[in-house]
């Protein structure tokens, strides 16, 4: 495999990971970005070259940064971090009503702290 084909595969593999993180599925990301799902699905294969637009656009979406994308930095996002995202995204869309009632579940299914 050429440095080439290695730099568009980790593209491709982080393209695939932050659109996972995200929650979001490959027609969401299509439909944002304007192209066909199958477009998705090349990209995110390393079968298609992804354009600078593109790929800014992606980070955008995905709350990533395009040097991330683009092979720099860590290998992998951070999960615990990428998750207290994504559920704040999904909070904000919740009515505050919904949000009360989620906040009181879950403020129910904490258990106690052990004092010392």
């Amino acid at each position: 495999m050429s440095a080439n084909d290695s730099k568009k595969m980790i593209i491709a593999s982080r393209i695939r990971a932050a659109r996972e993180m995200a929650g979001l599925s490959q027609g969401q990301v299509a439909k944002m970005l304007g192209l066909h799902r199958p477009s998705i699905s090349e990209a995110e294969a390393g079968n298609r070259n992804v354009s600078a637009e593109e790929i800014g656009r992606m980070a955008e979406i995905y709350e990533v940064s395009v040097a991330w994308l683009m092979g720099e930095g860590a290998e992998r996002l951070d999960p615990h971090h990428d998750k207290i995202q994504l559920a704040a995204r999904e909070l904000s869309k919740l009515k505050p009503e919904d949000q009360d009632r989620l906040f009181t579940l879950l403020a129910a299914t904490r258990q106690p702290e052990k004092k010392r």
